[in-house]
Order: structure tokens, then sequence, then C-alpha cells
């Protein structure tokens, strides 16, 4: 059976009339239309404006958007646990008055998160997206509450989570050359490592007068450093069971080719060439859907069985 020929790789036409032949087929492109449609919704919302009492005794009329507003996370909604979906929501929801805003955050998902997905897996970078985005506006939140920043202060926005994607990209794809600005070429790692030490020089307060919630980069940005460094695979926790992750400096285990007599016990591959060809079909598309890290230790023998016969055959 040709590459082509597997379920997984077909090109399915459907009727022009399905729903679901107009959804995105990858986990960002359904994330970039989420960002999208919130937006625009919040465009048609009602305006609000709300007055603020600041410190000095003065108030102040701040405006809005009625969805932004309901989705926003303040400095205290870390204290009120039946407000902490908000920790997620705010990750859906951008600026109505800097479009900008969402521009920035979604073209950088486009160029490096289809990357960080193709290698991890829709499912896995659902999961690593999601996580990054509720820890990111956790911790900014509970820094702001217990510095005693105003409590009505609000941060939204994907940016949590987009850091995270960068330091992904720079992770996996360390020398691949970046045109930042679409101009200057830079290789991944030098942008990963320029853009955390601006958003650790803003969060400490070296950014006057900016808007930009630094913190929630900075979290966002390790998060991700430590799911790459520690191994961590979060599909895991939907299968019934949780790895432990790796020392974060542990080198990771390199495959091993196997003879017939280290294999392991509950590792052996299917006995005959049409039940191996079968397994290796569906290895490969769970592969393509969850991405090569979603491989536990008795399909990956499996994988290394079928290329070790492949390879006596050519001989």
């Amino acid at each position: 059976m040709g590459i082509y020929d597997r379920d997984y790789y077909r090109d399915e036409r459907r009727p022009a009339s399905s729903i679901a032949s107009y959804l995105p087929r990858t986990a960002v492109g359904a994330i970039i239309a989420i960002n999208v449609m919130v937006w625009f919704l919040d465009m048609f919302s009602p305006e609000t404006r709300t007055l603020r009492a600041l410190p000095n005794g003065l108030t102040v009329v701040q405006p809005g958007r009625w969805l932004s507003d309901l989705l926003v996370v303040h400095v205290d909604t870390i204290t009120h646990p039946l407000l902490w979906w908000k920790f997620l929501t705010a990750g859906f929801a951008h600026s109505p008055f800097n479009v900008m805003h969402i521009v920035g955050n979604m073209l950088v998902l486009f160029f490096l998160g289809r990357y960080v997905e193709e290698r991890y897996g829709s499912k896995e970078f659902w999961l690593v997206y999601l996580a990054t985005l509720v820890f990111a506006n956790a911790v900014w939140s509970a820094v702001g509450s217990l510095a005693g920043e105003l409590p009505w202060q609000g941060a939204l926005g994907a940016s949590g989570a987009i850091s995270g994607m960068v330091v992904l990209f720079a992770f996996n794809y360390p020398h691949v050359t970046l045109l930042v600005f679409f101009v200057l070429p830079m290789p991944a790692w030098l942008v990963g490592v320029l853009i955390v030490a601006y958003d650790i020089y803003g969060s400490m307060g070296g950014v006057q007068g900016s808007n930009v919630a630094f913190l929630v980069h900075v979290a966002g940005a390790a998060f991700a450093a430590a799911y790459y460094l520690g191994g961590w695979n979060l599909s895991h926790l939907t299968h019934g069971g949780f790895r432990l992750p790796r020392f974060p400096f542990h080198a990771k285990p390199r495959l091993r080719v196997h003879t017939p007599d280290d294999r392991e016990p509950d590792a052996e591959p299917p006995a005959d060439a049409t039940d191996l060809g079968r397994e290796v079909d569906r290895i490969l598309g769970k592969i393509y859907r969850e991405g090569e890290a979603s491989l536990t230790a008795r399909e990956r023998q499996t994988l290394e069985t079928a290329s070790r016969e492949y390879q006596q055959r050519r001989k």
C-alpha cells in the first residue's frame, strides 16, 4: 500500500453543502477563527463606560464593550474562585479599540504556531495552548493581587499563549531563520531570547507608560519552557494516567534498534506481515492526528520492527 492510499492521507472532497467543509482543519486555524469571531462580536456588543476610583481619590471613566468586559480577567479574579473561568476566556478576547492587538497575536500564531502543532499534534497543541493561557492569566492575577494593585485592572488577549508558542518554536527549531518585522533575519533562538528578555524588563517596570501586561507574557513563556525542558505530555492526562516530568536538563531517551533477543515481553509486534502492516497504518495515522510525542513504547517498538523488516527486504 502506497502512502497516498492510506486513509489518513486522502484528501476527501466533501459536499459544498456540508458545514464541516468550511470549518478549520487545524488547531491553529480554529483558534484564530474563534479569536476573530469573538473580536467581531465584541465590536457589535453594547458600549460600556465604567467609573473607576483611583488611589488619589479621583475617578476615571473607563470605556469598553460588553462582551470583552464579560470575558476579561481582573487583578482580584484570583480571589473569586467562581470567576476562574475568566483565566481562559480572557485569552480569546482582544482590545476592541486597537485592531493591531488581535492582528499581531494572530499573525505570530499563524506563522509559528503551525510548526509547533505539526511537532506535537493537534490534540496536544490544544492542551498546551489552553494550559498556557490559564497559567499566564492566573499568575498575572495572583501577583497583581499580592502586590496590592487596583482590583479592577484587567488583562485580555492571547499574548500569554502566543509567548509560549514562540518559546516552543525557538526550542524545537532554534536555527530556523525568522524575518523580524518581515525585514530583519534572525535565528529563532535569538528571537525567543530577545522577546523574553524584553518582557522580563517590562514586567519589572522598565517600560514606562505602557498598558501591556508583560507579566502575562513572562508567565506564558515560563510555562512553555517548563513544558519543553520537562518533557511533559498533557495528552496523557486524558488517557487515565499522568507521566511525571523529567528533570529539566535530563537528556531525552534515544530510540534504539531492538533485536529479537532484547524485545520487551509486552511489546511483541504483530505475528505476520499483514497484521504488521495494519498496525503500522494505525500508528502512522495516530502520528498524523496527535503527533509523534503521543506514541507509546509498544508503538515505537512496532515501527522499529517494521523498519527493520523493510530494510531486510531491500537487501
